[in-house]
């Protein structure tokens, strides 16, 4: 049997492993956290499986009593201590582990920028940029970096999908908005302005508490966050930070973002 190391893929047939129960502490989780029973299968990893059900890679190894290298093999059981919505919500600037930080309703997230938001005189455009600005500030991610980034994919526009599929204002690929779905808690419909905003700004959320750069995460929404743990930020990539974070600039300072 081979062991899954993290960033590993499995390469044996499912059919060679032993199915096992994991040493999993069952102790009483914190109240922000839920156990969630869960079987390895190929191509697991510790740290995947921590992005995938919104969990910290740290709890789960040690929940587990996994080797330091978060090891898991096929076929076993663990439990996943998923953090639950509120906790994300009213933790720490966003939902972070430590706790520190402003919240949904202070820091930098507060106020800035909400009553002088530059409105766009186009109709259709203006109505996306408030759903997107909505769901922002509903699930505390900065409005003002997710507008940007929703200008610098589509210019605000719904109807605009890439040759790879990426669906409307925030360009979300269907893939991308079956993993949201977890942390929605429902489907996501993403040619509806509505959920294609929330599935952008929960991507967003996510990228937060697995990227410590506000450049990393900016790049990840557009390169991946597998892509840039494992290459860094890609030449083109860094072409799209500058751009969103001068985007960010101008909507801060109440000017149109272009």
């Amino acid at each position: 049997m081979t062991a899954l190391v993290l960033g590993a893929v499995l390469t044996l047939p499912l059919s060679t492993a032993v199915v096992a129960p994991a040493q999993a502490d069952h102790a009483r989780p914190p109240d922000d956290r839920r156990l969630v029973s869960y079987v390895v299968r190929p191509g697991d990893t510790a740290s995947g499986l921590a992005v995938r059900f919104h969990a910290w890679t740290a709890e789960l190894v040690s929940s587990n009593h996994l080797e330091p290298s978060g090891t898991l093999r096929v076929g076993e059981r663990i439990v996943i201590p998923v953090v639950r919505e509120h906790g994300v919500k009213h933790g720490g600037k966003h939902g972070g582990k430590d706790g520190r930080g402003g919240g949904k309703h202070g820091g930098k997230h507060g106020g800035k920028g909400h009553s002088s938001m530059w409105q766009h005189p186009d109709r259709d455009r203006e109505k996306v940029r408030r759903v997107i600005a909505g769901a922002a500030r509903h699930h505390d991610v900065d409005p003002q970096l997710a507008l940007a980034i929703a200008w610098q994919e589509s210019g605000w526009q719904m109807g605009v999908v890439s040759s790879a599929h990426a669906i409307g204002a925030m360009q979300v690929l269907p893939s991308t908005a079956r993993w949201m779905e977890h942390y929605a808690g429902r489907r996501l419909r993403l040619h509806q302005l509505g959920d294609n905003a929330k599935a952008g700004v929960l991507l967003l959320r996510v990228l937060t508490h697995h990227t410590h750069r506000r450049t990393h995460k900016i790049g990840a929404y557009y390169q991946g966050l597998g892509a840039v743990r494992e290459h860094g930020l890609f030449a083109e990539t860094r072409t799209y930070v500058a751009d969103v974070v001068a985007i960010k600039r101008r909507l801060e300072e109440g000017r149109p973002p272009a």
